[in-house]
């Protein structure tokens, strides 16, 4: 199930949402002109460590990792990742919204349970 269209579709989803809620609760967290450059850094530092730091052979992806890491750090990379958008959300005041995409992320890896550690 971790590799259904549903849940790879709704993980990209929420992947973006990541991104996004840390955005914000970088906005959010600063006052003016200032609060660009979280708004527009984390989820970048965000992207780039998501990207950057892979399982070898994971495939999921081309199976190249730039730098290659153990599932179980993968995994926690992942968590942290995503959360941290849900928690992005729930900082900046849009807690029914942070809410609902810590669920989603705790319902896609409940059905992602066939898939390698950190894959």
């Amino acid at each position: 199930m971790g590799n259904a269209w549903w849940n790879l579709t709704l993980r990209f989803l929420l992947e973006l949402a990541a991104l996004l809620g840390v955005g914000i609760a970088g906005w959010s967290l600063s006052d003016g002109w200032w609060r660009w450059v979280p708004a527009l850094a984390l989820p970048l530092i965000a992207a780039v460590l998501w990207g950057t730091f892979a399982v070898l052979n994971d495939p999921s992806r081309s199976g190249r990792a730039p730098v290659p890491v153990p599932g179980a750090v993968r995994l926690v990379l992942e968590l942290v990742i995503l959360f941290g958008g849900a928690a992005g959300f729930y900082v900046a005041g849009y807690t029914t919204t942070g809410t609902i995409i810590a669920l989603l992320i705790a319902i896609s890896y409940a059905f992602s349970f066939d898939r390698p550690v950190g894959c």
